[in-house]
């Protein structure tokens, strides 16, 4: 599930992937389960909008290392 990620176009953090979700740029989204509940709503909110599945990641430091950076993740996108 996560190699998508390694290995495909990407869009990392929230607010970078609210504003490509707008654009129908995302094909498909990643949530962290821990993340903030405001960011789980704004990215659910926008991505239910557009009719984009979600798949659920376990958490943000998960997310984080599947995307090859450094910090703690809460939401990314794999860009259409």
């Amino acid at each position: 599930m996560l190699e998508k990620l390694k290995n495909g176009k990407k869009v990392v953090g929230t607010r970078r992937l609210i504003r490509a979700i707008e654009a129908g740029e995302i094909s498909e989204i990643f949530l962290a389960r821990d993340a903030d509940l405001f960011i789980r709503r704004q990215v659910t909110d926008a991505a239910n909008s557009k009719g984009i599945r979600i798949t659920e990641v376990d958490t943000m430091k998960l997310l984080g290392e599947a995307c090859g950076v450094e910090v703690k993740t809460a939401s990314a996108g794999l860009l259409a």
